[in-house]
């Protein structure tokens, strides 16, 4: 995992996503978008996906985002209905996508 460390950024900024639960309305929206990042598990919630496929179920779990999945991982963001899906930027923590982007 070589260019994982947020030293340098290629082809842009290094982004990362998390899911919060406590608002995921269990769509699948971000599913449809997205399957290489996001699953529901049984408990019918979202959650995102590691590198190894492994879904990540501690809560504010992140995972970076590949970039040729940036805009659907973007768009799953804007249509979420629950506001759940945050993507910010690994170097300031400033969030680019989400309900808290500016």
């Amino acid at each position: 995992m070589g260019q994982e460390d947020g030293s340098g950024a290629q082809d842009g900024a290094d982004l990362e996503v998390w899911i919060d639960q406590d608002l995921c309305t269990g769509d699948g929206i971000c599913v449809q978008y997205a399957p290489e990042v996001f699953e529901l598990d049984i408990d019918g919630l979202a959650y995102v996906k590691g590198s190894d496929d492994e879904l990540l179920q501690q809560p504010g779990a992140t995972t970076r985002v590949p970039l040729p999945l940036l805009r659907d991982v973007a768009d799953s963001a804007k249509e979420c209905p629950g506001d759940c899906i945050h993507v910010r930027r690994v170097a300031d923590q400033v969030e680019v996508y989400g309900p808290d982007a500016a």
